[in-house]
């Protein structure tokens, strides 16, 4: 389903149970309900949270790379350290959203629901019905490990409060260097050494690259079977854009082009690049490079996997370059043929204007991992649980990675980390797949720059190595600057229904026309200022004044 039409469906839900009542259940709070009396908690940051043994119910979103979470080897280390044992409920991870809806629907909620990343419409809508508690108090109380977290990264309190002032729900943090420069591009080296080209700096010397690719045989079979550049379409939702795309890193040398929604701040007022002359300047560097054949038609239609294949071509490299996160968007990542570790990041090109940006993503938060209902019988506790989750290193180690000594250890003197300063850890077993040690990064937690950086360097799996290089000498220098870009907001119910419409409309309509535009199916000087008044027509004003009004309340209640 698509992610703005869920958000809509769930909110014309939710209106149904404010105007019902929600639950149709005349019963009390969950926090007065009940005849036993709930086990009092130790002082924050202390253990076991309890000392009598004490059960949450949890409503988790099923993992396809967990096991079990009620047999988890974290699961069991948790209550050893805490005296807290969960009774889970997993949601399909296919029907989450739908077991999420039902749930808060029926009125009979579980003490937390957890992993679901529930948006912020719906945290207002029931935050402010009492279904979802504040927690603001709780955190002042017993938040030991989110006030550090707060302390070093004040801005991450912003992001997860309400423009109420509350906060319904706890993150998870994310600081992934590299994942802040997704937007990038990344070129087949070899045959840059071969033609003795040196790495695009500017857009036309990008252009005399790819013609080189297509003309000058570099990979030496005497056929025209070069790709010089390609890309796909797939994305979360089918109206977003994704990184992939062709437009993802080139229009970052004309315009800011930010992101699956390309929102921006100019002054504290948001705008969008693709009705501006600079998006149109851009189209029509695309369009010379798709008429001269140095785009891979295939680039507008293709998926993800389609593109791998061009990547991965058996018989002999075809492809010179393409836009994605990493070599993995085009090839494959370990692979036997050993082509990903050939495909080196492009810095950020300079227009013809100057202009020269590379896209930046610090919003790290993933919100809407851990909610405490209404019905908790021990809101403290469900708190104090959550709190823990955001100790690091060991807690996070052991929810990220395993058992010490098995799947992970401290790092020993003399290791040094992918940042190249002194390690803090060391991954002993290869991460992913389907296990039962870890709970495959669910729920809240916190892992911070250094401590993902601080994961000792392994040669035999140099990935992250190689990324963190490439984003520190090419993607940061050229960094987008922070004001800028655009934060995550929260939409009231009736904000965030009109925008699921507008933006599915507005942004279909820009990839459809940038589609033409590059293709020729359209002319783009002739049709320019029709596909501008289109834009009007589709009401691009509204949708970016709903936007400015969602953000002006966020900075107010700074």
């Amino acid at each position: 389903m698509n992610k703005t039409i869920a958000i809509a469906l769930s909110v014309l839900l939710c209106i149904g149970m404010a105007l019902s009542g929600c639950s149709g259940k005349d019963e009390p709070d969950g926090n007065d309900s009940g005849n036993t009396p709930k086990a009092s908690v130790t002082p924050a940051g202390q253990l076991p949270i309890t000392n009598e043994k004490t059960t949450l119910s949890v409503l988790v979103r099923g993992n396809a790379s967990v096991e079990d979470f009620a047999t988890n080897e974290f699961t069991k280390w948790l209550e050893q350290k805490t005296n807290v044992h969960i009774e889970w409920e997993v949601a399909p991870e296919k029907s989450a959203t739908e077991k999420l809806n039902l749930v808060l629907s029926s009125g009979d909620y579980p003490d937390v629901i957890m992993g679901f990343g529930v948006s912020p419409t719906q945290m207002m809508i029931y935050g402010s019905q009492g279904v979802f508690l504040p927690l603001n108090e709780l955190i002042d109380k017993y938040g030991v490990e989110m006030k550090k977290m707060f302390d070093v990264n004040p801005f991450y309190k912003d992001l997860i409060t309400a423009p109420d002032g509350n906060i319904y729900a706890l993150p998870q943090v994310n600081e992934c260097y590299h994942c802040m420069y997704h937007q990038r591009m990344w070129i087949y080296k070899p045959w840059l050494e071969k033609l003795g080209l040196n790495m695009p700096t500017t857009t036309d010397e990008f252009y005399e690259v790819l013609k080189a690719f297509k003309t000058r045989d570099p990979n030496g079979n005497n056929k025209a079977d070069e790709i010089p550049l390609s890309g796909s379409i797939q994305a979360g939702s089918s109206h977003l854009f994704s990184p992939q795309m062709l437009d993802s890193f080139l229009m970052n040398a004309f315009i800011y082009d930010h992101g699956e929604k390309k929102l921006y701040l100019d002054n504290g007022k948001v705008t969008v690049p693709y009705n501006k002359p600079e998006w149109k300047e851009g189209l029509k560097y695309l369009r010379r490079l798709y008429a001269e054949g140095l785009i891979d038609p295939q680039s507008l239609t293709q998926d993800n996997n389609q593109l791998k294949k061009l990547g991965e071509n058996p018989d002999t490299v075809i492809l010179g370059a393409s836009s994605g996160h990493n070599m993995g968007s085009l090839t494959t990542l370990g692979g036997s043929s050993g082509r990903w570790l050939d495909y080196v990041a492009v810095p950020p090109l300079k227009g013809p204007n100057g202009f020269q940006n590379a896209a930046y993503h610090p919003y790290v938060v993933g919100n809407g991992q851990y909610i405490i209902t209404k019905h908790a019988k021990n809101p403290e506790a469900a708190f104090r649980l959550a709190d823990f989750l955001f100790n690091s290193p060991d807690t996070t180690l052991r929810w990220y990675a395993g058992r010490e000594g098995v799947e992970w250890r401290y790092a020993e003197k003399g290791e040094i980390g992918i940042n190249g300063k002194p390690a803090i850890w060391k991954q002993l077993t290869p991460w992913g797949g389907v296990q039962n040690v870890n709970w495959s990064q669910t729920g809240p937690n916190y892992r911070s720059n250094d401590f993902r950086l601080g994961e000792a360097a392994n040669p035999d799996q140099p990935l992250e190595v190689i990324l963190y290089n490439e984003t520190k000498t090419k993607m940061e220098p050229y960094q987008m600057k922070i004001e800028k870009v655009m934060p995550p907001v929260f939409f009231t119910a009736d904000q965030a229904s009109e925008i699921a419409d507008l933006e599915k409309t507005i942004l279909d309509h820009v990839k459809e026309m940038m589609a033409r535009f590059i293709t020729g199916d359209s002319d783009i000087d002739k049709n320019w200022d029709a596909y501008v008044k289109n834009l009007d027509n589709m009401n691009l004003k509204r949708y970016l004044a709903i936007y400015q009004t969602a953000y002006d309340a966020k900075s107010k209640k700074k």
